[in-house]
């Protein structure tokens, strides 16, 4: 990484390096949950070529796992075959269009088949050293068993899964913890796990995901301690670029902000048009 003076401005190659990152991830989880016997998730992916990845979890209605990400210039052509893919199987997909990559005539493309532009994401980047950690969170990294439940704890009440499906989620996601590049974090307050993060390291670049607070211990600074430790680690792990993403001007986009991240790009997430 560099030093914090030297900030450079965005790269295609920059670009291309995180949305490898972030999609190296997503794919991870996805094959997690592939393993489970008889795959009731419903799991499938494709590449159309070289960076643009098509993903699906036809019963798990999450938008990440429905996506299609890396579209380019020149890819109008592979956009109804994919349509026709996520229709036949009854998932509402998303497609991800970030600048720098896409064009007006994927917008166009996606126009004609019903689609339109409902949301928007930052992507976050550091190249700089790390954030000093803040004080008064006590972080640590999960290595066994017991520490695996503390983190599935503060994950689910983060996340506000109903209690009913916090047993399976969690027999589900349990093999996270022997993941290959993958380091997961909880946070404590008063000895109790409050909050989650995980880091996911790939090609030299350190990618900040899935950080969850419990409710009751929001507005602690714990989420902002949580990305200062992984960032060390990150850098510590021979990290050259770390990288993140939050709705814009969500909390979360502020507290990278206040850490010394800064945006890179914000993409347009483009899903099926609804009338009222």
């Amino acid at each position: 990484m560099t030093s914090a003076g030297a900030r450079r401005p965005p790269s295609l190659d920059v670009v291309r390096r995180t949305l490898a990152a972030e999609d190296a991830y997503t794919l991870s989880r996805l094959k997690v949950l592939a393993r489970i016997p008889g795959n009731p998730v419903g799991v499938a992916w494709h590449a159309v070529d070289d960076g643009t990845i098509a993903m699906m979890a036809e019963n798990l209605p999450s938008p990440s796992f429905n996506s299609v990400r890396g579209l380019r210039s020149g890819h109008e052509g592979h956009i109804a075959p994919l349509v026709a893919w996520y229709r036949e199987h009854g998932v509402k997909a998303r497609f991800e269009l970030v600048p720098g990559l896409a064009d007006a005539g994927l917008g166009r493309a996606l126009h004609r088949l019903g689609y339109c532009a409902s949301e928007f994401h930052t992507s976050l980047i550091a190249e700089a050293d790390p954030a000093p950690m803040p004080n008064g969170a006590a972080i640590d990294r999960v290595t066994g068993a017991d520490a695996m439940e503390d983190f599935l704890d503060a994950y689910v009440a983060g996340w506000e899964f109903p209690p009913q499906h916090h047993d399976q989620f969690k027999a589900n996601v349990r093999p996270w913890l022997h993941e290959p590049g993958w380091s997961l974090y909880v946070a404590r307050l008063d000895g109790r796990p409050a909050a989650a993060g995980i880091l996911h390291l790939h090609d030299k670049v350190g990618y900040c995901a899935d950080s969850a607070t419990d409710p009751a211990y929001r507005g602690r600074g714990l989420q902002t301690a949580l990305l200062a430790r992984r960032w060390q680690d990150a850098r510590a792990a021979g990290a050259d670029l770390l990288c993140s993403g939050a709705a814009f001007l969500s909390a979360s986009h502020r507290n990278m902000e206040r850490l010394g991240m800064r945006i890179q790009f914000t993409r347009a997430i483009w899903t099926e048009c609804t009338t009222s």
